[in-house]
């Protein structure tokens, strides 16, 4: 992902990452503390999400060193990303490193930390992954609210195999 690569400043392309490779909201990725990462079991805890309802996701293995590359330089004491003086990263820290990042890429859409959430539900719905498990990745009740991020994309579209070439004719 082109905005993921662009910026050069490590705790924020550990902050980047890692919202967009485990669907987080941006209120999820600022309450995470240290030990939400679980390495051994490979996943995020997200405790008190939307609805107040703890969940699980999927901890990616490229973001998992990452963190740990991020961990060593930057020693977090309580919080997951603490801010330049300790506590809890601001949001609009967060908008403000998205934006940086959009600027260098020199991509022209419309982007927002929410966006990477969206991009983390269409890519592994256009890979093949079951709409139900996409739902208790982001924490949704109601599959309705998970099908606003699995519009069709011509990518995804061209994926699909009509049933007729499975046959012997």
């Amino acid at each position: 992902m082109l905005i993921l690569n662009s910026t050069g400043n490590l705790k924020h392309k550990a902050i980047l990452s890692l919202i967009y490779s485990a669907g987080l909201r941006r209120g999820e990725l600022i309450n995470m503390k240290i030990n939400d990462i679980d390495s051994k079991r490979m996943y995020v805890i997200i405790r008190q999400g939307k609805g107040r309802k703890d969940r699980y996701s999927i901890l990616s293995e490229k973001v998992l060193a990452l963190l740990r590359r991020y961990f060593k330089e930057y020693k977090p004491k309580e919080w997951l990303f603490e801010g330049q003086f300790g506590g809890q990263y601001g949001a609009s820290s967060i908008q403000h490193i998205l934006k940086d990042a959009i600027a260098v890429s020199k991509i022209r859409k419309r982007v927002t930390v929410h966006t990477l959430r969206h991009s983390f539900a269409t890519h592994l719905l256009e890979r093949g992954t079951d709409i139900r498990y996409i739902q208790e990745l982001l924490g949704h009740q109601s599959s309705k609210t998970t099908e606003i991020y699995t519009h069709m994309t011509q990518r995804g579209l061209g994926k699909i195999k009509s049933p007729l070439d499975n046959l012997e004719i």
